[in-house]
């Protein structure tokens, strides 16, 4: 290796992708069609991203329920209460409207 060039570091290797058949209608096709061709996009780009942001769905819905269930399991004090309703108060006191 020459001295003067430093190594290159990073990731090299290809994102490992499964091809899945899913069947459209002849509307439904269209309208992806559409839509792929206004945003210059794959219609497996665009299937991909729709995919992702549907489970994107599923996993916030799993954390605000975590997060109710935490509440119920160990409720806010009325000291941490007051607390953060002063620090509201605050922040929007604060605020340069």
């Amino acid at each position: 290796m020459d001295p003067i060039q430093a190594p290159t570091i990073g990731y090299h290797m290809g994102v490992s992708r499964t091809q899945t058949l899913v069947q459209l209608n002849d509307a439904l096709l269209a309208r992806l069609d559409e839509r792929a061709a206004r945003e210059s996009r794959s219609r497996s780009a665009l299937i991909r991203d729709a995919i992702e942001a549907y489970l994107h769905d599923d996993v916030e819905a799993e954390l605000d329920r975590a997060l109710v269930e935490g509440y119920r399991r160990v409720p806010q004090t009325a000291e941490e209460d007051a607390w953060g309703e002063a620090s509201a108060r605050d922040a929007i006191r604060e605020e340069p409207w």
